[in-house]
């Protein structure tokens, strides 16, 4: 096999993964089988008589995962320069499109050295674990984003994830990744045997694509909603985000916000939903209940008997010193500013929730311990290393009435097992908060919406989204969109949402699959250097 082939072979791949992925429509199982055209690439390359075999198969494997990687999320370069300017988020964009498919280049790489001391099914372990290791640093180190692990493109075609319920997304990642495996090695067989031989290899495949899939088509025709109804309100007030913190007073926000909740509210609404930063003030939440805003929220309230508002705000704690990495000083006043989800009831309680899982290099400087000794150079430019605060464990907003939500907001709805924490911790359902008019209007902000449905799945929650620009929307327990807003448009929905306390198998164990495979990898990546020492 050429060079030139093997760089078209792995351009398909990036193709295939491309038009599996979210929002494309009745593609995603293309993912099942999109990693074949690699596959054949890196073997043909291991055929080849060349030098730095390694290094070739690195950048074929690359040329993929970075294509792939950049196609599905070029949105990202909008949502940064729009916080951080376009010279600012050139640079910062390079950490989901690099290092992602770094990563995942990386895994392929430590499979292609694996696979030279070890057979082949040891290596396809190896494989599996090294992925799947690897999207889970993705989602646990401070440059974490996981919007392109391979389990989040079944949100495209959710009737296949009803097992998520049981393993989350990275079960799906091990079916495709295992999907792909045996449908290559179908492939070989097809090409290579005679008799039933040339089959067998295809008969384990479609066991492998048709039995999982048709437990989960099966679990979703059967799954019945459990729990009892709660009439929640979503609103989406469409004020354009570069406006918003400027330009608009925020009490002309808060009056259309409550009045897009007066005109579909009813006397049993019990949760009225706002969206991230519907009240962009930087209000001390140690003063809340005299700020003027929160007056006008309470005063709107006050018509709903068994109403509760949870809003996004952007809010300021001050302390009497530093408390922490990410507290900034000025005037001698000393406070950390937070992105917030802010509970309200007809009552003197007020709860607040600070998002915790912030975007890296945008929202929250990686490392950053290793990086305080910038402190003094970050606040000449009007910040800190730390950047935004957050807090350390997920938690609950408890309503009068007993109900527990899960406060998710914006790009905290990629991590399961932070939402499932909350689940475990008492939420009946899981309310999101968002401003996605950042991204403009691309596939970013229908990934976003789609990643929900998985969410849902995972601990059988509905879901109640809102969207300053959209998409707002309704989910229930299965994953079903049930009901939807447009793009850009200033409107309220509302529906009858199913409040459920049980536990999944997932809320209960985490990302127990991913856990346990970053243990294997650890254990056959040592296998590389030990068999190259014995060798010697």
């Amino acid at each position: 096999m050429k060079s030139k082939q093997t760089y078209l072979l792995a351009l398909l791949s990036a193709f295939l993964l491309w038009l599996a992925w979210p929002p494309m429509p009745y593609t995603t199982p293309l993912l099942l089988i999109a990693l074949v055209p690699l596959f054949l690439a890196l073997d043909g390359i291991s055929k080849r008589e060349i030098k730095k075999r390694g290094r070739v198969i690195f950048l074929t494997a690359g040329l993929t995962f970075l294509v792939w990687n950049t196609a599905s999320i070029y949105w990202v370069y909008n949502a940064i320069s729009a916080y951080n300017g376009t010279l600012v988020a050139l640079p910062v964009s390079l950490i989901p499109f690099g290092l992602g498919a770094l990563l995942m280049t990386l895994a392929f790489w430590l499979f292609y050295r694996l696979g030279q001391y070890t057979n082949r099914k040891i290596a396809y372990l190896g494989l599996i674990c090294f992925y799947i290791a690897l999207e889970y640093l993705q989602q646990t180190w401070d440059l974490a984003f996981p919007w392109m692990t391979l389990g989040n493109g079944l949100a495209g075609m959710h009737q296949l994830a009803q097992w998520y319920e049981y393993t989350g997304i990275y079960g799906g990642s091990l079916w495709i990744l295992l999907s792909n495996i045996m449908a290559f090695e179908a492939y070989k067989s097809y090409r290579s045997q005679h008799g039933y031989l040339k089959f067998r290899n295809l008969g384990f495949w479609l066991l492998v694509v048709l039995v999982p899939g048709a437990i989960s088509v099966l679990t979703y025709t059967n799954y019945q909603e459990k729990g009892t109804p709660s009439n929640v309100v979503v609103v989406q007030p469409n004020i354009d985000p570069y406006q918003k913190l400027e330009t608009i007073p925020s009490a002309t926000q808060i009056e259309i916000l409550t009045h897009l909740s007066d005109s579909i509210g009813q006397t049993n609404t019990e949760y009225f939903i706002w969206p991230e930063t519907a009240i962009p003030n930087y209000a001390d939440e140690d003063k809340i209940r005299s700020n003027p805003d929160f007056i006008n929220v309470q005063n709107f309230l006050s018509k709903f008997k068994n109403g509760t508002l949870i809003t996004g705000i952007e809010s300021i704690k001050i302390y009497p010193d530093k408390r922490t990495i990410t507290t900034k000083e000025e005037n001698g006043i000393y406070f950390d500013n937070f992105n917030t989800a802010m509970q309200v009831e007809n009552s003197s309680n007020v709860q607040f929730y600070h998002k915790s899982k912030l975007v890296p290099g945008v929202e929250k400087m990686p490392f950053p311990k290793v990086f305080s000794f910038l402190d003094g150079v970050f606040a000449q430019l009007g910040g800190t290393v730390g950047g935004w605060g957050w807090q350390e464990k997920p938690s609950v907003l408890y309503a009068q009435s007993g109900i527990g939500a899960a406060p998710v907001v914006c790009y905290e709805s990629l991590w399961g097992d932070w939402i499932g924490e909350q689940v475990k911790d008492g939420a009946q359902f899981i309310a999101i908060i968002t401003n996605d008019g950042w991204w403009g209007n691309t596939s970013g902000k229908d990934q976003h919406q789609m990643y929900a449905r998985l969410r849902a799945i995972e601990t059988r929650r509905a879901v109640a989204r809102s969207a300053n620009t959209g998409i707002s929307c309704f989910i229930n327990q299965k994953g079903d969109i049930t009901q939807s807003t447009k793009w850009w448009t200033r409107t309220a929905i509302k529906a009858d949402i199913n409040l459920n306390n049980e536990l999944t198998f997932y809320v209960q164990n985490g990302d127990i699959i991913a856990k346990v495979l970053s243990v294997i990898a650890i254990l056959l990546s040592l296998i590389i250097p030990y068999r190259k020492w014995v060798k010697r």
